[in-house]
């Protein structure tokens, strides 16, 4: 097999990247290439660089943000992230992010190697068994008019980004906590979505498509089969590509520490946020409530576990969002706006059935309307009349364990 190397390399500075935060390096792929490999190499104690690959008509091939720092691309197989296919001939970009630059500049190198044959793909990993008994029982919850509230998380990420799970163990996880469904959403990439019909039939769950639109300057989920969304456009192009596509998008963690939304939408705002995140540790401060007010009328709150691997301590489902699905469909429950968030599967909850709420294990806790006025919840299954907006439960110290839209 003959290999050919190609080597790029210099100096980013600050300067570069308050220019230009992306910046791409070139790759002449010739004809008869069956493997591109990329490996970036620079101080990480020094900086963050993100990682990926355009084709030679600037089309997607992968993305690996600061996940890693090498891919392979064949035409039957590819790096986690990364989309498998032709290599047609042409100048290829290895697109690179500028996420950290030092003051005193960040020396990087970029070698490209080039082979007329594709290596063996990588071991696959076998994928966990389906093991019933593992699991959480499902919580009985009432149906309305056919359709019924499910439990899922709508944030989780696999080794197709920066996770450490693949999307069987990750599925496998989720199945064990009793949720009904899971979002996978890795960063700025698709390459997870062939693998998850497979895997949704092996572990017995519903699984949503989805894509984490990740920029230094807010994030946010977008679900469904709508393609890939390209996260260097304006946010306002976002969410008409994933509405056009049947999809739905939503705001991430607009308050979450260096990740924040600072984004603007030129036309409208997105309807759905993530108003409950890992992030929101003392629900006592109302800061996501108060965020939610001024982002605009009648948001659809949304919870995400943001889960990445397991030594983080954080379960999926925490918090777990539910979504009152037609016929199972969860995407079209989401896009009707018909949503809960509660701390856990099985936790205090918050549930509308058209102009009534029923509050689930809450006993104890206040009901606080949209208006503010506020009613003490007694007994372990409550209804309560509803009201246009955003409700929440409390406890007698405000902090909030539930919120219903």
């Amino acid at each position: 097999m003959t290999v050919r190397e190609q080597i790029r390399h210099g100096t980013w500075t600050m300067e570069q990247r308050a220019q230009d935060v992306l910046r791409t390096v070139p790759v002449e792929v010739p004809g008869g290439t069956g493997a591109l490999t990329a490996t970036l190499a620079y101080p990480r104690a020094a900086g963050v660089l993100d990682l990926g690959l355009l084709g030679p008509h600037g089309e997607f091939r992968g993305w690996s943000g600061g996940a890693r720092d090498a891919f392979t691309v064949t035409e039957e197989w590819a790096t986690p992230g990364y989309l498998p296919g032709p290599l047609e001939p042409g100048t290829w970009q290895v697109l690179l992010r500028l996420h950290r630059i030092p003051p005193q500049g960040l020396p990087w190198t970029v070698r490209a190697r080039l082979g007329t044959r594709a290596p063996a793909a990588p071991p696959a990993a076998t994928p966990p068994p389906h093991l019933p008994g593992d699991r959480r029982p499902r919580r009985g919850v009432p149906r309305l008019d056919g359709a019924e509230w499910l439990a899922g998380d709508l944030h989780a990420h696999t080794v197709h980004s920066d996770g450490s799970l693949t999307p069987d163990e990750l599925v496998r996880a989720a199945a064990a906590e009793g949720l009904d469904f899971l979002a996978v959403t890795d960063h700025n990439t698709v390459s997870h979505h062939p693998w998850l019909p497979a895997v949704a039939r092996r572990q017995g769950i519903r699984l949503l498509p989805g894509q984490e639109v990740t920029t230094d300057l807010g994030h946010a989920n977008v679900f469904g089969d709508t393609g890939w969304i390209d996260f260097r456009r304006p946010a306002g192009e976002w969410l008409e590509q994933a509405e056009a596509a049947g999809g739905v998008l939503s705001v991430n963690h607009p308050l979450a520490d260096d990740c924040g939304w600072e984004l603007p939408f030129a036309a409208r705002r997105p309807r759905h946020a993530e108003l409950w995140h890992h992030t929101w540790t003392d629900r006592r401060h109302s800061a996501p409530l108060a965020w939610a007010r001024a982002w605009r009328e009648e948001v659809v709150p949304l919870g995400g576990s943001d889960f990445h691997r397991p030594e983080q301590g954080r379960p999926l489902g925490a918090p777990t969002t539910w979504v009152l699905c037609p016929d199972g469909d969860v995407l079209a429950g989401l896009a009707a706006g018909r949503t809960a968030v509660s701390a856990g599967p099985g936790a205090a909850v918050l549930l509308r059935y058209g102009d009534e709420l029923l509050a689930l294990d809450a006993d104890g806790t206040v009901l606080v309307r949209p208006d503010g006025r506020r009613t003490v919840v007694r007994g372990d299954t409550v209804r309560l009349p509803a009201a246009d907006g955003l409700h929440r439960l409390e406890t007698h110290t405000c902090e909030v364990v539930a919120l219903c839209s």
